[in-house]
């Protein structure tokens, strides 16, 4: 099965969300990471999931998607240049002893400790899914107490944007 992430283009309207997710649990899909917010127009939404399938199946998928009333346009980046990035806090407990190391570990990874306590810290990695996947696996010796992370997100490399897309969408309505 082939992993793809998706970006849906929507109008940024109430009940949108639970449809586009409806689409994918209907057909037996399981959304591994979902993301959503405005874009810079307010009145449309970007939602970023990431699945995986045959690729046939997620073309119908696709076409279905972008017969909804809502749906502004469905881009999947599986055959194009683009960059993916996720963010996850991550909460570790601490002594004297494992301090100067998390703190190493934290450094080699560009990432931040964002909270600084007594007997655990916060620390926040910004990346693509292997390198979140190779901090957590050296910071589990130190004691990982919690995880939270994001839903990918994912933007075309060069000059093509989805703005550009919703202009076209635009034009080619009008």
């Amino acid at each position: 099965m082939m992993r793809h992430t998706i970006s849906v283009l929507v109008e940024n309207e109430f009940g949108v969300l639970a449809r586009v997710a409806g689409m994918f649990s209907g057909r037996g899909f399981n959304i591994e990471s979902l993301a959503v917010a405005e874009t810079m127009d307010p009145t449309v939404s970007c939602i970023t999931l990431v699945t995986a399938g045959e690729d046939a199946v997620l073309e119908q998928i696709t076409k279905q998607l972008n017969k909804l009333v809502p749906v502004i346009r469905v881009f999947d980046f599986k055959d194009s240049a683009h960059v993916e990035r996720e963010l996850v806090l991550i909460k570790v407990k601490i002594d004297e002893r494992t301090r100067g190391e998390l703190m190493n570990v934290v450094d080699i990874f560009r990432g931040k400790i964002i909270d600084v306590g007594p007997q655990s810290h916060v620390v926040e990695i910004t990346g693509h899914q292997d390198k979140i996947a190779a901090i957590i696996e050296l910071l589990k010796p130190l004691g990982i107490t919690e995880i939270v992370r994001t839903g990918r997100v994912a933007m075309w490399r060069g000059t093509r944007t989805l703005a550009g897309a919703i202009d076209e969408e635009k034009e080619k309505v009008a």
